[in-house]
């Protein structure tokens, strides 16, 4: 696996960004990973290395990198709160993808999206937004209230029972349904907010980790081949 920190220009903006992907030779799908409403953490960075062991070149953006932290918590929060899919989190992602199409050992045409919590819901707006985005793999996040979700791309959602997202879940699946958008969503009995997030004890639950992980891994390949891009 090959590991580095970079700076991603947006606009007016510099972000910095972890990008992880596999050594050997090949052109290999590739993902944004969004982070949870704390930051790029470690955590985040683990997710990250393991997609590259899976066979994805995978980009974590640091959505705070631009000035001052509270204000970009501030700022990613009401973009939240007004539930819009075009607002400057989806812009930076875009930037994201941008960058990922121009590699040489990236395929512009199998991108995709995961995200955590407020990544989630900026997931299923990045989705919304840009045509690029092949598939989207939310975890407990909620859905944008003005998301026109006739325009989502295949999804694998995870949701914890005992959590507000719960109910986010369980619309998404009904109007995915209706849309005849294909789709898993999986509601986790027991599981809590953070459950993949093994920094935190107290909230992490193996089962739907491991369970939710597998799942998400088998809908990427599904869309985007991970398994077939160093044949």
């Amino acid at each position: 696996m090959l590991k580095s920190d970079i700076l991603l220009p947006s606009g007016d903006a510099t972000l910095k960004a972890f990008l992880a992907r596999p050594e050997g030779a090949g052109v290999y799908p590739a993902l944004v990973v969004i982070h949870e409403i704390v930051g790029l953490t470690d955590h985040i960075k683990e997710i990250t290395c393991r997609l590259a062991e899976e066979g994805y070149a995978a980009l974590a953006i640091d959505l705070f990198s631009p000035g001052n932290t509270a204000i970009c918590i501030w700022k990613c929060l009401a973009a939240v709160r007004t539930g819009k899919t075009d607002h400057f989190g989806v812009h930076y992602l875009q930037s994201g993808l941008d960058y990922l199409a121009r590699q040489p050992w990236a395929d512009p045409g199998r991108l995709g999206a995961i995200g955590f919590c407020m990544g989630g819901n900026f997931a299923i707006s990045l989705a919304c937004e840009d045509k690029r985005v092949k598939t989207i793999a939310p975890f407990y996040g909620l859905t944008p209230a003005k998301a026109e979700l006739n325009k989502l791309c295949p999804l694998v959602g995870s949701y914890p029972e005992k959590d507000l997202t719960r109910k986010s879940g369980e619309e998404l699946n009904a109007a995915l349904n209706k849309c005849g958008i294909e789709h898993d969503i999986k509601i986790y009995p027991g599981a809590r907010h953070c459950f993949l997030n093994e920094s935190l004890p107290f909230l992490y639950n193996d089962e739907a980790a491991k369970d939710s992980w597998q799942r998400t891994m088998d809908f990427f390949d599904r869309y985007l081949g991970a398994k077939s891009s160093s044949m």
